[in-house]
């Protein structure tokens, strides 16, 4: 790799990781500038920073407004960077629906997930919150989504996750969709009783949960 490359990858993946979107933004368009592959500035550059950033909030020095003002530098640099990417760079990504359950309108879990998962490159669709258990298994079915990731903060709307399960078994076709949970009052026993394929603590959790149900 060459000096400049080197040098303006860590810059990208600095700025991420000190929240500074003005130099994630200003890094990104001198990687434009130099003619540098933009699909690997942020594979190793800002997805590398958020993957750090990440790390630091699994060790609890960075907390969820840390995490969300990182993900808003990335976002910054990669509104600069996506549109110089080379169609033949873009590899089919794993498809993810994403959404908090019914009756709940809690979301910050939810969005941290949902950024962890696209830095680390999956196709994330987020259907929002307060979402019937039929909408979940629709938009799945539609966008042949290999994973559904389900949320809440709430002990009355759990329920919800267990239908959207039962749906899948209803319609038979639980084993086209690898279901995750997540939130507050949600455990692996909780998983484990509703026949969900896994439960995340957190967003990194969920990430590397992801990554081993489609491996």
């Amino acid at each position: 790799m060459s000096d400049v490359k080197e040098r303006l990858f860590k810059e990208l993946e600095d700025a991420v990781v000190e929240m500074d979107e003005e130099r994630a933004v200003e890094a990104s368009n001198r990687v434009v500038a130099e003619g540098i592959d933009a699909y690997e500035a942020i594979e190793k550059g800002l997805a590398a920073g958020m993957e750090r950033a990440g790390q630091l909030f699994d060790e609890e020095e960075y907390f969820i407004p840390e995490l969300l003002i990182c993900s808003d530098a990335m976002y910054a640099g990669m509104e600069v960077l996506r549109p110089h990417i080379r169609q033949e760079d873009v590899a089919e990504k794993h498809k993810v629906v994403i959404g908090v359950v019914e009756g709940d309108t809690h979301d910050i879990g939810k969005n941290l997930v949902k950024i962890m998962l696209e830095t680390s490159g999956f196709d994330v669709t987020d259907l929002g919150r307060d979402i019937p258990p039929e909408r979940f298994v629709e938009t799945a079915k539609e966008l042949n989504a290999g994973i559904i990731a389900l949320s809440t903060l709430m002990t009355t709307t759990m329920d919800g996750m267990g239908e959207v399960v039962r749906r899948l078994n209803e319609q038979g076709i639980r084993d086209r969709f690898k279901v995750i949970v997540g939130g507050g009052p949600i455990s692996q026993a909780f998983a484990d009783r509703i026949g969900a394929d896994g439960y995340a603590h957190n967003a990194a959790d969920a990430v590397k949960l992801a990554r081993r149900l489609v491996a």
